[in-house]
Order: structure tokens, then C-alpha cells, then sequence
């Protein structure tokens, strides 16, 4: 089995496993990792009739007891009322502290698993084995985990770091173009935090074949990151490249328009917006746009610098009357600044058509 391993040294240190046809030896791979225990698989009705069996039938040729909560496919189950059912069903199963529950997904999956494992008992051990590039990437990695509630998305929850991460990338090869683009779209700003090693794989338009690489250096490179600030207090908003314009693009088209189109498209304004300010040490625009274009990924917005700065109040990186943003100056240099939000919407106008 070819597989990439990368450590994550956090306070309770965990590997992340990365490779093809990953689900065949997952069982061993738990076992190394959290010993003998009852387990508990979380996974919605898309994910389950494509992979559940497989993972279960792993899991127990490795001896496990294993049992399975499947709830509906999509965004509107990441609420409390799904998180409440998924406590009950633990509870229902005997799951004690000792025992484990997996997240077989993407992101909302991540989030319902990771956030109820760290609520039951007041923790109980979990596994991320995310099935979507966008979650490979990015969002099982670092244990963040987060629900909706009424008032907007991710509003309620906490960090709680997985015991294990177990990427197989063949998971990817029923994912739809569009899912596709949508992770893309973290990789690429992975790579322009990153470097030119992993923003060339997307600029040359080798990534498809190489997914393996890309999702290891994007591991790598927020493993790097969540060590040096495992609960988001500073650093690790430089991940957050491209979310400013994002986050109040979502918050515009009322969450319809997916995260990475969004990501991808506030990575273009913040690119632009740096070249103009003045802070680009290089031309990086026109290359970071061919780029998210060439990986089928939008860089117009549909809303106006002024809608996208009256949405961005609602932004929770914003602190007071300021806000931080990540400016690109180079590919592989990011730099954090905190700016009044009264400076947003130039910033904004700065980075779009209009600000020409």
C-alpha cells in the first residue's frame, strides 16, 4: 500500500495517511492508532452507498464492532437538531470514552462528527476519513468543528483535534467536476501561501494526476500552521486568504454559492486589490486568475464592492472597528494585517473592475 504519513504535533499528536485504495486497509491503520474499541461511523446518504460498506467490512476483518448513523446529504443537516440526533444514537449504542467514531465524508460530515465527539462524554476519540477533495485538504485537518444555527454558519463549536486522519484518494474519482473545483480552490490558495511547488501543480495543470501530492502538501503546509497556533489566535488566519471576499460573497448569495467558487473568486479581489495597494512585490494577479480559471473556477464577482463590504461586517475575523485580512505579496509570501473596516470597501473596489 503507497502511502504518504504526515505527523501533525499538536498536544495530542495524530498522523494523517494519504494514498490510494486507503479504505481496503483501514482497519489496520485504526488499530495502530487507537488500539482495540468499538466503533461508530457517521456518514450521509450520499457518501454511504459508495464507501460504507467497504469501510465497515475493513473495520471488522481488523476485529472491530461496528455500527452506522447515515442522515441527509447536504448543508442544511449541519444544525443542532442532526448533532442531537447523533448524541442519542452514541448514547443509544453504548459508545463509552475508550471507543471511537469515524467521519466518513466531507466537510459537514467532518463538522457534525468532530463537534459530537468532542461534546459526548465530554470526548471520546474520532477519525477523519474525508472523501471530498475540499475536506482533504482542508477542513479535516486541524480540528476545528462547527454547526449552524439560525443566525448563520459555524456560529456554535469548538476545537477538538481527531485521532487520526485517513485520506483514500480514490474517493475522488465520483466526485463531480464541480466538487472538484470546489477543492481546488483551497489547494490553490494553499499554494500561493505555500509556494511555487504546489501553485504549479494547479498553474500547469497537473494537479488532476497528481492529487496524491497535492493533498500531502496542503497537509503539510496547515499541519505546519495548527502547530504554531492550534486555536486560531493569530497565525493561523493566514489560512484565511481569500475568505474576507469570500465569506461576504456566501453571505450575499445567502450560502447558495459554494464555498470554493466563493474562495476563488475573493482570492482574485485580494490579489488584484494587493497588486493596486501597492503591497505585491510582483505581478501575481493575472497569474492566480489564468490559474483558478484553468481549474474551472470563477473570478468575477456577482455582487458589488459595496454589497461585499456591508456583508463582511458580519465576518467573525473582524475584531471591534478592525478586521484582518491576509494580502498576497508573492507566491509563497502572505502577510496578516489588521485594517479598519471602514477601509474594506476600498480595498474591495481596489481589487474589482470598478476600482480600475
Amino acid at each position: 500500500m503507497d502511502m504518504r504519513r504526515i505527523r501533525v504535533q499538536v498536544q495530542n499528536g495524530y498522523d494523517v495517511c494519504i494514498g490510494r485504495g486507503l479504505t481496503a486497509g483501514f482497519g489496520g491503520l485504526l488499530r495502530s492508532a487507537v488500539g482495540s474499541c468499538r466503533v461508530a461511523v457517521m456518514t450521509d446518504s450520499n457518501v454511504a452507498p459508495l464507501y460504507l460498506d467497504a469501510l465497515t467490512h475493513s473495520l471488522e476483518q481488523a476485529g472491530y464492532d461496528v455500527c452506522a448513523f447515515v442522515f441527509p446529504a447536504g448543508e442544511s443537516s449541519k444544525r443542532m437538531d442532526t448533532l442531537a440526533e447523533i448524541l442519542e444514537f452514541l448514547v443509544e449504542n453504548r459508545l463509552t470514552r475508550e471507543d471511537c467514531v469515524i467521519a466518513l465524508g466531507g466537510g459537514v460530515t467532518g463538522d457534525l462528527t468532530g463537534f459530537a465527539a468532542g461534546c459526548y462524554l465530554r470526548g471520546i476519540r474520532y477519525v477523519q476519513a474525508p472523501t471530498s477533495l475540499l475536506a482533504a485538504v482542508d477542513s479535516s485537518v486541524g480540528g476545528k468543528a462547527a454547526v449552524d444555527l439560525s443566525a448563520g454558519k459555524n456560529l456554535a463549536g469548538l476545537f477538538y483535534q481527531p485521532s487520526l486522519v485517513v485520506c483514500d484518494t480514490n474517493c475522488f474519482a465520483t466526485l463531480p467536476e464541480s466538487e472538484i473545483a470546489n477543492g481546488s480552490a483551497e489547494a490553490i490558495k494553499t499554494g500561493v501561501l505555500g509556494g511555487e511547488t504546489l501553485f504549479g501543480l494547479f498553474e500547469s495543470g497537473a494537479a488532476r494526476e497528481q492529487m496524491e501530492q497535492v493533498v500531502a502538501q496542503c497537509v503539510a503546509y496547515k499541519a505546519r500552521i495548527v502547530e504554531a497556533d492550534e486555536r486560531d489566535s493569530e497565525l493561523r488566519n493566514i489560512l484565511n486568504l481569500g475568505h474576507t471576499a469570500g465569506h461576504a460573497i456566501e453571505v450575499c448569495g445567502e450560502y447558495a454559492i459554494p464555498h470554493g467558487q466563493a474562495v476563488a473568486i475573493g482570492l482574485g479581489i485580494i490579489a488584484r486589490a494587493s497588486e493596486r495597494l501597492g503591497e505585491a512585490q510582483e505581478p501575481i494577479y493575472e497569474r492566480i486568475r489564468q490559474t483558478l480559471v484553468k481549474n474551472g473556477l470563477p473570478v468575477v464577482s456577482p455582487y458589488s464592492a459595496e454589497e461585499l463590504a456591508a456583508a463582511a461586517l458580519s465576518d467573525k475575523k473582524r475584531a471591534g472597528d478592525s478586521i484582518r485580512i491576509v494580502l498576497p505579496r508573492a507566491i509563497g509570501n502572505c502577510v496578516l494585517k489588521s485594517v479598519p473596516v471602514s477601509e474594506l470597501l476600498s480595498i474591495f473596489r481596489a481589487g474589482m473592475e470598478e476600482g480600475a
